[in-house]
């Protein structure tokens, strides 16, 4: 009897984790929608507003009118990592960190080791991960998430592009993940600053890129003239950019959330299907035994 005590007990357990997961992937699913139509109502603007920026700024001469736009020897690296705040969602996480890693060991291998490689980090596994190893962890940003909007996630881009401006760094990159379904999450490594020519960005093998915006020629009427419309425009844009990279990162989040629990759920449910079965054998076994057990006794008394 103690084989089935046994089993009862992590069927009870079992039941116990599915109801959990099954609970979460409810709210995860739940949340995603509101996540996957903010990026989904966002992506067009920003996909168009980043096209007539390229098509501006690639015409202006790359002077100190444009700062946002001057190509420097990438000597000077910051990295900007989103994550999540929490886990149990898949490889949601580690792949992003993954990234990081790969980037700064291949990529970015000698501003590494000369120390010249700064990392943000929003989402505190991502914090938590890099500190502990002693990575230079400029700012963490964990907070975001906890109201995401664009007035909250503006501060950050300026400080962005304050920081290139002055020269502190010569590159900045935003590693994502970016929302294709619920099931399927894209890896992305963008070039945030200097603002990408028109076409495809230049990335490490084996990135995905962000779609790349095809060549056009820049034919609108300016008012008052082209340089200070750019001006104008490279904040808004560069701000917009940081606001739909997060919050293509909180939609796959949720995506990759509600994924895991399902799996789990699934699992859970196989699992208890073979605890089931092993403890009907164990009953079976258990019965057996005891029938076997009072027909000998009976024959022994006969005897």
């Amino acid at each position: 009897m103690a084989g089935l005590k046994e089993v009862r007990i992590r069927i009870a357990s079992v039941k116990s984790t599915q109801q959990i997961t099954n609970a979460m992937k409810m709210v995860a699913a739940s949340k995603l929608r509101k996540a996957q139509t903010a990026i989904i109502k966002l992506r067009p603007y920003a996909a168009k507003l980043r096209e007539i920026l390229q098509n501006l700024s690639a015409s202006v001469d790359n002077s100190g009118d444009n700062p946002f736009s001057q190509e420097r020897k990438p000597e000077k690296i910051l990295l900007v990592v989103v994550a999540s705040n929490r886990g149990l969602c898949g490889a949601f996480n580690s792949n992003v960190i993954k990234m990081a890693l790969n980037l700064t060991a291949t990529t970015y291998e000698r501003q590494f080791s000369q120390g010249n490689v700064g990392l943000i980090t929003i989402g505190r596994k991502a914090s938590e991960f890099f500190r502990k190893r002693r990575f230079n962890v400029v700012e963490s940003h964990d907070d975001l998430f906890d109201r995401l909007t664009f007035d909250n996630t503006s501060p950050l881009a300026e400080k962005l592009m304050k920081a290139f401006a002055a020269k502190e760094y010569d590159r900045i990159d935003l590693i994502y993940n970016q929302f294709k379904n619920a099931a399927v999450q894209r890896l992305i490594v963008e070039q945030y600053l200097p603002i990408v020519p028109p076409g495809e960005p230049v990335l490490p093998a084996g990135t995905a890129a962000a779609p790349p915006v095809a060549k056009a020629e820049a034919d609108y009427i300016f008012e008052p003239d082209r340089e200070t419309i750019v001006r104008e425009l490279i904040p808004k844009s560069l701000r917009i950019q940081l606001f739909k990279a997060i919050l293509d990162s909180n939609a796959s989040e949720h995506g990759a959330r509600m994924t895991a629990m399902q799996k789990a759920t699934e699992n859970a449910k196989d699992l208890l299907r073979e605890l089931n079965i092993s403890y009907n054998k164990a009953r079976q076994n258990s019965i057996t035994n005891a029938i076997l057990e009072i027909v000998s006794g009976a024959e022994a008394l006969k005897g």
